[in-house]
């Protein structure tokens, strides 16, 4: 493996709130991604001054500004092919089979990574406001050359 390594920030169910923590945390990304419940449109303008953004709307994003957003999206970033969608249960299809790498999801404010069949499932937790005794989290996925790594990084309150 050689090259720089590129690294995307992993965030959903920010809920309206981005927290310092969250943008220091998702500092030097080259891509971003949001995997829903956004809550307010400045979520993804401030993310956005950091690096590209890829974004899906939540169940929770109903106001005007979010029809615009997506349900799915794919992101593509140094040849690694990510799906997101905001709840995992709603994965229909077969990442793998469609050549995807990595799924992203939010949804549950868990955070967790797990690699299946070839493919990394990451959800980077909720970024928000917490929920019961959830920790406040995301994630930050590092592609080096064919090498997908996933750091969960839990954030100060």
């Amino acid at each position: 493996m050689t090259g720089a390594a590129v690294r995307v920030g992993l965030i959903s169910d920010t809920h309206g709130l981005l927290r310092p923590s969250a943008l220091d945390a998702l500092a030097g990304s080259h891509h971003i991604v949001h995997a829903g419940d956004i809550g307010a449109p400045g979520i993804l303008d401030a993310l956005a001054r950091i690096a590209p953004v890829t974004a899906v709307r939540g169940n929770n994003d109903a106001a005007a500004w979010a029809s615009r957003v997506p349900e799915r999206a794919v992101a593509r970033v140094a040849g690694v092919s990510l799906l997101i969608l905001h709840d995992l249960a709603e994965l229909d299809d077969d990442p793998a089979r469609a050549g995807h790498h990595v799924v992203v999801s939010g949804h549950s404010h868990r955070p967790r990574h797990e690699l299946r069949g070839g493919v990394h499932y990451v959800n980077p937790g909720s970024a928000g406001p917490r929920r019961f005794s959830l920790p406040i989290a995301l994630a930050r996925l590092e592609i080096r050359g064919d090498a997908i790594t996933v750091e969960l990084v839990e954030l100060a309150a």
